[in-house]
């Protein structure tokens, strides 16, 4: 599936849209990574148990918008945006959204 931040995708033309498709997932922090986390903020440095975590929950969510394009019968999604916020203490919700929409050959 094509997926691109712009309104359009080079070279493809937009024959139908099918709508707003969305994907989240909730989650929580990882009580050895937090541990983790609290020493590396004394002596500075990557959060790598943070980045994985917001990796696989940024590619959990994109799954799920690109499933429900699919659904509608698209094959790309143009104006994709990703937003973070907290839902609950230590718990984060990555939300993407986009306009599910067919492209010809």
């Amino acid at each position: 599936m094509l997926m691109t931040n712009i309104e359009t995708i080079p070279g493809k033309q937009i024959v139908a849209c099918q709508g707003v498709v969305a994907g989240s997932t909730v989650r929580t922090k990882h009580a050895g990574r937090d541990f983790m986390a609290g020493i590396k903020n004394i002596f500075g440095g990557e959060l790598r148990g943070y980045t994985e975590l917001l990796e696989e929950s940024r590619e959990q969510a994109v799954k799920r918008m690109q499933q429900q394009a699919t659904q509608l019968g698209a094959n790309a999604v143009v104006n994709v945006r990703f937003s973070t916020s907290s839902v609950a203490a230590g718990a984060a919700e990555i939300y993407v959204y986009g306009t599910a929409v067919t492209v010809a050959d």
